[in-house]
């Protein structure tokens, strides 16, 4: 499962007696001679080289020749490299799977006078294997269609299983070429979740076949605000657009060929106006209302006490779960206003029946119903930290999030607001979490705010965190919100270069992170990014 973090005891004991054989006049060991992005766990340098030209071949068996195939279109479109594909050993590069090897995500890969070979115990390993060869081809000295590498021993495997980035569609649409670009760049950088958020307040994304005015309605807004929050200015264009069925289900076999997991975000019970303006009856004051044209928190919610309401979210989810196959669903459930249900007579008995005492109880009320649909279709429900009930805003009342009613352990908690220790006492009662503190991972933030090494530097374990608990940090995600970046261009300034700190935040050991590396890498993927057309923000 891509959330599950496995603490894996490792060996490196037939590396090391190699290294110990070899005098060390003809070695090097570290790690300043790869040029990879995300840094490996171990590298050692030696003396040799591999000359990789056209005459080289991909030696692969059944079982890795998808991996040989996008290697094989990579070099090409990366660098005009053509190599045949052949199941006979010869001289090129061969790849294979070996059991011996520990880690499911990990893989060796070997540089010699004679070749090079990529192993690993899984073919996500493979894979990730192969985006670390293509960095070293990208990077390596090149002379026509030939690259020389230098001989290289790489043994590595990630830190997190879970390493994410999010893409907000809702506010701005961006259509599937760039959701393919960025699924393109994060398995370069060996990151394996997309989260997709898909509906929110200013559009619905996904079309529901049983629910057909979420797109003709939910997906159309006539114009969006501009110039900041509680700006009066207006584009005066109206802006829509959404993802049919089949072409989420091209995204998803795009992503899962990368290797990557999609995990889709369905907003509930807050940020449901673009649905409420489709079918008024989903809210709680049971008004009709437009798409909202402006950004931040909208006052209704879905009136989670109607059982209609409740049907129309699980039928919902019986359309997205036959689209996207993880075991993860988001839910949502931030910056829910809870004015609506305080005023509503209907709520207030339904509470009262069920003795709940606070709207936050009703939140985790609902949220539970959910995570137990989920549950009972074998996938597991993840939600920001507000679906524990937190008081993390200012607006609200601390009498409105007192709460007795427990969230269902098997939810997955996305922290990205509140202090830490509010992070830290929800591993105490058995949650796995993702940490994505806004302050650290938000891209839509300047760079004056978070900095490319501000992002390097992001460490998802909290600070003084007992190492018991290490295990239910699953990972980090980078969140790209889209309120205010209305073009492609604004978004790669926004994504790039951050994306590759947080790609290493998510894969390296915390004892290899090395900033002026990282940074000395980083100007040769730049210059990879600028030959893709990727506009890449400059602090």
């Amino acid at each position: 499962m891509v959330a599950s973090r496995r603490i894996l005891k490792r060996t490196f004991i037939n590396l090391i007696g190699c290294i110990l054989c070899l005098s060390l006049s003809n070695i090097s060991v570290g790690q300043e001679s790869v040029a990879i992005i995300p840094k490996p766990v171990l590298s050692v340098s030696s003396n040799g080289q591999f000359v990789l030209s056209d005459r080289a071949s991909i030696i692969h068996d059944n079982l890795t020749k998808a991996t040989a195939n996008f290697l094989k279109k990579s070099l090409k479109e990366d660098l005009d490299i053509t190599l045949s594909l052949s199941k006979r050993k010869k001289s090129g590069i061969h790849l294979s799977l070996n059991t011996d090897l520990v880690e499911e995500e990990g893989y060796l890969l070997k540089i010699t006078d004679r070749g090079i070979d990529v192993s690993a115990r899984t073919e996500a390993g493979l894979f990730y294997g192969v985006q670390s060869l293509r960095q070293m081809i990208l990077f390596g000295e090149r002379n026509g269609n030939q690259v020389t590498l230098k001989a290289t021993t790489i043994e590595d495997y990630p830190r997190f299983g879970w390493r994410a980035f999010m893409l907000d569609e809702s506010r701005h649409f961006k259509g599937g070429d760039q959701v393919k670009k960025l699924l393109d760049q994060m398995a370069l950088l060996k990151m394996n979740v997309f989260h997709w958020h898909l509906t929110d307040d200013q559009g619905w994304r996904i079309e529901i076949k049983k629910y057909p005015k979420l797109t003709e309605v939910g997906a159309f807004r006539s114009d969006t605000q501009v110039g900041g929050w509680n700006s009066e200015k207006r584009s005066n264009e109206s802006h829509g657009g959404f993802y049919t069925q089949k072409q989420i289900k091209e995204i998803v076999a795009y992503a899962t060929a990368r290797h990557i997991t999609v995990i889709p975000e369905i907003e509930m019970p807050g940020h449901a106006s673009a649905a409420i303006a489709a079918y008024p009856w989903l809210g709680t004051s049971g008004e009709s209302i437009d798409v909202p044209v402006v950004f931040g928190k909208m006052p209704d919610s879905y009136k989670v006490t109607d059982q209609r309401v409740l049907t129309f979210l699980h039928h919902v989810l019986d359309e997205v779960m036959t689209l996207f196959p993880s075991e993860i669903i988001h839910i949502g459930g931030d910056e829910v206003k809870y004015d609506q249900w305080k005023e509503s007579t209907d709520v207030q008995a339904f509470m009262n029946k069920n003795d709940l005492s606070s709207p936050a109880d009703l939140q985790i009320y609902f949220t539970n119903q959910i995570s137990q649909y989920l549950d009972s279709k074998e996938k597991r429900m993840m939600g920001w930290n507000e679906i524990l009930g937190h008081n993390v805003h200012a607006y609200q009342k601390s009498e409105d999030t007192e709460v007795k009613e427990e969230l269902a352990v098997s939810s997955i908690i996305h922290f990205w607001k509140g202090e830490l220790k509010l992070a830290k006492t929800a591993l105490e009662k058995g949650y796995d979490i993702v940490n994505s503190l806004h302050s650290k991972t938000y891209l839509d933030y300047g760079y004056k705010n978070i900095s490319v090494q501000a992002a390097y530097e992001f460490d998802p374990i909290p600070e003084g965190l007992e190492t018991k608990y290490h295990s239910q940090v699953l990972g980090t995600g980078a969140q790209m919100w889209g309120e205010w970046i209305p073009t492609v261009e604004r978004m790669d300034f926004q994504v790039f270069p951050r994306l590759a700190a947080y790609a290493e935040v998510g894969w390296t050991q915390l004892k290899q992170k090395d900033f002026d590396h990282f940074d000395f890498v980083l100007t040769k993927l730049k210059n990879y990014w600028s030959q893709k057309g990727i506009a890449y923000g400059k602090e």
